[in-house]
């Protein structure tokens, strides 16, 4: 059986090497196979890379040097296109296009000569507490959470096989928060969705997560299952987030 994704070796440079820099990397040698549906916390300190390494899975980023295969198939064999609606990057600082929430959400159909599904649309937008909103409403008027919560929305609509999460909760208030994790692992058990998830929350991460990936000095240094990642406690003393 093809892994869902794998990472083979994967390392981006800094693009202007100086003295601020202890390496010549951003990251380097990234490994790791995901066999089938998981749920992942990736972990570290800032600057580690670890934004740019879900950007790199998204194709919004060139690596230097290695291969992502999703099953089975490297970027050059797949339409970046296709690649994108089986993998969904959803980005910390949510972006709203011109128009209308309606036009935001009805981007994927568009995009991708699809029908648009309503019907799932005003589940998902019920699952996130955003079930109140008009969607004639313009989306540059939402506050700041809406908006981090119409985008994932707008992403989960492709139904993509994996989510790419870049602290996607940071700026939602608590309940808030809990409506897009409740949600999230509900597509895990339902539809066996997976996703790589960017959090420095680490009761968060003990939640929504079963395998940890820890990045620090541009390296994947564990790569373990949640329980022991936080059972360990040299681990949890000797690692920041």
């Amino acid at each position: 059986m093809k892994a869902l994704l794998e990472l083979k070796n994967l390392t981006k440079n800094y693009w202007d090497t100086n003295e601020k820099n202890s390496r010549p990397f951003l990251f380097a040698h990234i490994t790791a196979t995901i066999q089938s549906p998981e749920r992942i916390a990736l972990l570290g300190k800032s600057g580690q890379g670890k934004s740019t390494l879900l950007r790199v899975l998204a194709l919004l980023e060139s690596i230097d040097s290695g291969e992502v295969r999703l099953k089975g198939l490297s970027t050059k064999d797949i339409d970046t296109r296709a690649w994108r609606m089986n993998i969904a990057y959803v980005a910390q600082q949510s972006v709203m296009l011109p128009g209308t929430i309606m036009d935001n959400l009805t981007t994927v159909s568009n995009l991708h000569n699809r029908a648009f599904d309503e019907s799932s649309a005003r589940c998902l937008m019920k699952d996130v507490g955003l079930e109140h909103l008009e969607w004639g409403k313009q989306a540059i008027d939402l506050s700041g959470g809406e908006k981090q919560r119409v985008a994932l929305v707008r992403s989960l609509l492709l139904k993509p096989s994996i989510l790419l999460l870049d602290e996607v909760t940071a700026s939602l208030d608590q309940q808030s928060k809990e409506y897009v994790e409740q949600l999230l692992l509900k597509l895990h058990m339902e539809e066996a969705t997976s996703f790589i998830w960017v959090t420095h929350d680490t009761e968060q991460a003990k939640k929504i997560s079963e395998r940890i990936w820890y990045m620090e000095d541009g390296k994947l240094t564990i790569d373990t299952k949640t329980k022991q990642f936080f059972e360990n406690r040299n681990s949890v003393c000797s690692v920041t987030l």
